[in-house]
């Protein structure tokens, strides 16, 4: 689904529109994607910050290292990016993204797998950039994640929307029975 929205997939039948202007290059542009696995560059962490940082114009160092230290990476700045932990991966990851300042921010379950400390971290900026303005789309199936940090709530089961409400809403009273059955620990196949 994110895919779609960000245009890294086109859909087979369909327009995906931005209020009333369909998906082209100059949106994609002010939006930015962290994705379950980082890819990183074979470089170190602040070159890294660096090249993403340079697709948008001029490079700006006090900025890449402004936002490494947010997110607690501002002492890894001269490590390999490979050699980072999961948890310092996903944050360098979200922290090209940032770099950016994008419109909307796309998450496909960034927090999948690691320690508390790095999803607290994590969810911490995400709620920063969301009172700055961002728009932040988040994918996750952990339903106390989702209870933290969402304003609104789509319910996705077989690729149809079951589901899409406010937060509060969603977790109180549920419209839909596989919704209901899901939020109860169930399994929803």
């Amino acid at each position: 689904f994110v895919r779609l929205l960000h245009g890294l997939l086109v859909p087979t039948e369909g327009t995906i529109l931005y209020g009333k202007y369909p998906l082209e290059k100059s949106i994609r542009k002010k939006q930015a994607m962290v994705f379950q696995t980082p890819t990183l560059l074979k470089r170190t962490v602040l070159a890294n910050m660096a090249f993403v940082s340079s697709i948008r114009g001029e490079i700006d160092l006090f900025d890449c290292r402004n936002i490494l230290r947010l997110l607690s990476l501002d002492k890894f700045q001269s490590y390999p990016a490979q050699l980072l932990s999961a948890g310092e991966k996903q944050r360098l990851a979200l922290a090209r993204a940032l770099i950016l300042q994008p419109h909307i921010l796309f998450l496909d379950e960034p927090t999948a797998n690691l320690d508390p400390s790095s999803i607290y971290l994590i969810e911490q900026i995400l709620k920063d950039a969301k009172k700055s303005g961002m728009k932040i789309i988040f994918i996750t199936h952990d339903i106390g994640q989702a209870k933290r940090i969402a304003d609104d709530v789509i319910f996705i089961n077989k690729g149809k929307i079951l589901e899409y409400t406010n937060t509060g809403i969603f977790f109180q009273k549920p419209q839909n029975e596989e919704t209901a059955a899901y939020l109860q620990g169930k399994l929803v196949l």
